[in-house]
């Protein structure tokens, strides 16, 4: 007798994308990528800066969407990851002398290890407590740090001393090419993970958690792993920025305007896809860069845009155009095995 395959746990389940389809994907970006490595030989100073702001902004809305969109836990404190990232520079970098490029790894686990308190004490919350409770624990870190005269205190502090030795050329190419590791890095690699077992794991527990935890689905430790990750990816993106920026304060390092420009650039694009945050980024700074003489009006626009897709087009502009160029579907045992077949027999 054969023995029967349960789907009672992330083990069992098979996860198909079409092999085609990832190759078409792969073939498409290659040049995309390569111009983006070549940017320091045919691009001036401010088109590399804008393409660094571009990919942490594009890494930072990727680990919006896979809090909210695939994990299904809604958060609007990621800013306390990208400060503890920026002060995690200040400290590492600028009082301590460690080289820059390599505190922004450092950073990313410093955000995680943070995260582990903070995630005992929010995970107790559920729904819109859960939202609040992170604005609240992010609010907590801005008062801590604003009241630190180590650190610069309200006024904040310089972190040109993070990079002493390091001359202008290199500094620009070094932001360059660890904001494209970012921003690739985090668009990739919430792509392999829904790919993987636990992505469909991951949906499980979004659409709910009492059910996927009746299939066996370890529902807290894919919680805690989609919250760390989203911490050490913020955690990255706040030493990085801040780095380009070259002084932080408390303000700016744990404003709320990191989240709702990671909410409003995946509201554009679709969320819970992953092409979603990389078309809203593009008009999120299309949006920007046409209206950046008109003040005020930039922000009334991109407000009206946000409120439009969301009321016309609620999975989003790529959500609703049914076209994947990340395609990622998921399958268990004769489905994947057929769907694999009809591959085959195409080609």
């Amino acid at each position: 007798m054969k023995r029967s395959t349960s789907v009672s746990s992330p083990s069992a389940l098979a996860v198909v994308a079409g092999p085609h389809g990832i190759r078409r994907s792969a073939w498409l970006l290659l040049p995309v990528v390569a111009v983006f490595i070549a940017m320091p030989w045919w691009a001036g100073r401010e088109l590399q800066r804008l393409c660094v702001e571009f990919m942490y902004t594009l890494a930072l809305a990727q680990m919006w969407n896979l809090l909210v969109g695939y994990g299904g836990l809604v958060s609007i404190g990621q800013q306390a990851f990208v400060g503890i990232g920026a002060y995690t520079l200040v400290v590492l970098g600028a009082h301590w002398g460690i080289p820059a490029f390599l505190v922004i790894p450092v950073a990313g686990v410093v955000a995680m290890l943070l995260a582990v308190p903070m995630g005992a004490l929010l995970f107790r919350l559920r729904g819109a407590y859960f939202a609040v409770g992170t604005w609240v624990a992010a609010e907590v870190l801005r008062l801590l740090v604003a009241n630190n005269a180590s650190v610069g205190a309200g006024s904040g502090t310089s972190v040109t001393a993070a990079l002493r030795g390091m001359s202008s050329g290199t500094r620009e190419v070094g932001m360059l090419w660890i904001a494209l590791a970012l921003g690739l890095g985090g668009t990739f690699g919430v792509y392999f993970w829904l790919r993987s077992r636990w992505g469909l794991a991951l949906g499980a527990v979004r659409d709910s958690e009492p059910a996927a935890a009746s299939l066996g689905v370890p529902v807290q430790r894919i919680k805690w792993w989609v919250w760390l990750a989203a911490a050490a990816g913020c955690g990255m993106v706040g030493a990085l920025a801040y780095m380009a920026k070259l002084r932080v304060a408390p303000e700016a390092a744990f404003s709320l305007e990191w989240t709702t420009t990671a909410f409003f650039i995946v509201v554009l694009g679709g969320i819970g896809t992953i092409e979603g945050p990389i078309v809203g980024a593009v008009l999120f700074f299309a949006l920007r860069e046409v209206l950046a003489d008109y003040g005020g009006v930039y922000l009334i626009v991109l407000g009206l845009a946000a409120i439009a897709v969301m009321l016309f087009k609620p999975r989003g502009l790529w959500g609703n155009s049914g076209w994947q160029l990340f395609p990622v579907r998921r399958l268990s045992g004769m489905a994947a095995n057929s769907t694999m077949s009809a591959d085959r027999n195409r080609n």
